[in-house]
């Protein structure tokens, strides 16, 4: 098998995780080359390009692209900006998974995100300190929607403990509680724009389980993209349809959960022996919880 073809059968069959973590990944790998041809051909590389991707903190810049709200939570320009974002997303979006579904996780990093965005883009009009130069700030980077998955994890299971090289084992709710408060006592130091994303990220995130533990999930809209228009079949007149209760918040998610733990498996063997290795069986388990993964 194909380097390319394994890349495009990861791509499709992975979890909505490996897919967040492959979009940042191509959109950072083509920015960069774009800038090496560039360099090339006599232009200096510089942010002149990148503000089509970054998010401006003016109000005037940010109505002329508007779609820079979604695109600047994947874009990096940074090499260990990315590779710090990407190994907090996979950790944390593990655990996340371990108790949550994938379009909840889709959801969580994209509303984090446009929630920082929010927060960077009031602190640059609002404030002071921040006002007369919101006309030239932008921010980038997947940072605010990372924090978001985070902190929802670390609010959903605050007990849990992860390993941290150097400190041992430590307890979600530490880590959160650290997290913020580097993030707030760095504002002055550098980078305030980025930080005070973080912290929109972050509200979102623990306001997102507060909410989903009242029987509110914030993530429920993106439901409407898996909502496909199918040809009508002819029914028959002798058919019978029959109609099952709906799931439970508990019953989706512990299905979900062993769902995730059933694909894991097979992406396991997939990352051992490749695609070709799988049994026909293991092929549709795949395929049909890729399906259903954004349901």
């Amino acid at each position: 098998m194909s380097i390319s073809k394994e890349i495009k059968d990861s791509f499709r069959f992975g979890s909505s995780l490996t897919q967040l973590i492959y979009i940042n990944l191509a959109i950072f790998l083509i920015y960069s080359l774009v800038r090496v041809i560039m360099f090339i051909g006599g232009t200096q590389p510089g942010s002149s390009y990148a503000h089509w991707l970054a998010v401006p903190a003016g109000l005037h810049q940010l109505l002329s692209r508007p779609w820079t709200l979604l695109t600047y939570m994947f874009f990096h320009e940074n090499f260990l900006h990315i590779l710090f974002n990407l190994l907090w997303l996979y950790w944390f979006g593990r655990l996340f998974l371990q108790h949550l579904s994938q379009r909840q996780l889709v959801g969580v990093y994209l509303l984090g995100g446009i929630t920082g965005a929010i927060f960077f883009i009031a602190a640059y009009n609002i404030l002071p300190v921040f006002r007369a130069i919101s006309s030239e700030a932008m921010a980038l980077g997947a940072s605010a929607s990372v924090l978001a998955v985070v902190i929802a994890v670390s609010t959903l299971k605050p007990n849990n403990s992860i390993y941290i090289l150097f400190l041992g084992e430590v307890k979600l709710k530490y880590l959160a509680l650290a997290t913020i408060i580097i993030d707030i006592i760095s504002i002055p130091v550098s980078n305030p724009g980025g930080h005070i994303a973080h912290l929109g990220g972050a509200v979102f995130g623990f306001s997102f389980i507060k909410l989903l533990n009242r029987g509110t999930d914030l993530t429920k809209f993106l439901n409407i993209f898996s909502r496909v228009k199918k040809p009508k079949a002819h029914r028959s007149k002798n058919l019978k349809v029959s109609y099952r209760r709906p799931e439970t918040d508990y019953e989706y998610n512990r299905r979900k959960a062993n769902e995730q733990k059933s694909i894991d498996r097979i992406l396991d063997k997939i990352a051992k022996s490749g695609y070709d290795s799988l049994s026909k069986e293991e092929k549709e388990t795949l395929f049909r919880m890729k399906n259903d993964s954004v349901n």
